[in-house]
């Protein structure tokens, strides 16, 4: 018998955060996420999110065991403004049991029904800035600090279960040149010249302040048009700052400003965090921080994470400045290979980008969408 229990305490939440560890302890791929910062992201107390959200948490249990685990969620922005009558769900991760997966569903399409919304769309998280979607493609590869992992059957249960593909995501590993090649040298300096751009970089991870709030309006101008977008409030701004300020390498981090010093493309790159992740298996304590420490020191694989262009700079050739300068970095610092953040399928302008280097799409994964 499938039993499904709604979380009410704090134990009850932590155990719904250390449910994966359990189901994924034997997958060589999985990269835990940290446990406390799990915690603190379904916390109303320190999430800012729960200003426009609400959320609701369910474990699954079968013959007394913990079988599965689900967060229906309501972002109201999108609800009320952005006139999407949607329920998200995600932190799902299930047992291979169709029957526990449709369980845990139900009660999503319950808490949707009861706030009169019509569709039900997931796996995702808050905003853009969570994790999002099933991966269908690169179970043998390790998931980054901003994606989550499953097994192969989680796409059949969706499909089985009469889900519709709502929004597709593609991965890339991207081989590093071991020099510039001359051609990026060249058209950067054509552009900066042009445009009497100025190149910004950093010493110090906290010189990268004044320019964080400069950077989100530039995501939220460079993605409005995608069809996941969410525009990201000042107050859960304020929040990343405080999360990945402490995981940035400001050498890593390439910003670009007009002539007056106007922020107009940046371009956030990390070495990557997710063999030192797994070593920590979701604790932050001192020691077990060192391999976060030890990652962004000595590492051969970085993380594309993010990029932002000014509407005004877009196809002007600005993105040559950026990838000159991450290149001569990766250099620098012996990096080999560097792996992108998700991109929509739908967004070809980012892929481009890739085209003149050595590179492989290694993952896809998607959103579901069902009708309440």
């Amino acid at each position: 018998m499938i039993t499904i229990k709604e979380i009410t305490s704090k134990a009850d939440l932590t155990t719904f955060v250390k449910f994966p560890f359990k189901l994924y302890k034997d997958s060589p791929y999985y990269v835990p996420s940290i446990i406390k910062e799990e915690l603190d992201v379904m916390n109303p107390a320190k999430n800012p999110v729960f200003k426009n959200a609400v959320a609701k948490y369910f474990l699954a249990y079968k013959n007394e065991k913990i079988v599965g685990r689900i967060a229906a969620i309501i972002n109201w922005i999108e609800v009320k403004e952005q006139k999407k009558p949607k329920i998200r769900f995600g932190w799902f991760d299930v047992i291979d049991d169709i029957e526990v997966t449709k369980a845990l569903l139900a009660k999503v399409v319950d808490f949707g029904k009861q706030h009169s919304l019509e569709y039900m769309e997931g796996p995702v998280g808050f905003s853009n800035m969570d994790k999002a979607g099933i991966l269908i493609k690169g179970f043998e590869e390790l998931n980054t600090m901003i994606t989550w992992y499953n097994y192969p059957y989680y796409q059949q249960h969706m499909e089985k279960l009469g889900f519709e593909d709502a929004a597709t995501w593609v991965e890339y590993k991207i081989k590093v040149p071991k020099e510039t090649k001359d051609k990026v040298i060249k058209f950067a300096k054509i552009i900066k010249e042009r445009y009497q751009l100025q190149l910004l970089k950093f010493k110090k991870s906290k010189e990268l302040l004044q320019y964080a709030d400069d950077m989100f309006d530039l995501l939220n101008k460079t993605y409005s048009s995608l069809q996941t977008f969410v525009p990201i409030q000042q107050y859960q701004i304020e929040m990343y700052k405080k999360k990945y300020l402490p995981y940035l390498n400001p050498e890593y981090i390439t910003c670009i400003a007009d002539k007056s010093g106007k922020l107009i493309a940046f371009s956030i790159v990390m070495p990557s965090f997710s063999k030192a992740l797994k070593k920590m298996n979701g604790k932050i304590y001192p020691l077990k921080f060192l391999h976060i420490l030890k990652a962004q020191r000595r590492n051969d694989t970085a993380a594309f994470y993010l990029i932002g262009v000014d509407p005004e700079y877009q196809n002007k050739g600005v993105t040559a400045l950026i990838f000159k300068e991450m290149n001569e970095t990766f250099i620098r610092n012996g990096i080999e290979m560097v792996e992108t953040n998700p991109e929509l399928e739908e967004n070809k302008a980012i892929q481009a980008l890739w085209n003149d280097y050595d590179h492989e799409q290694h993952k896809i994964r998607r959103t579901y969408r069902k009708s309440l």
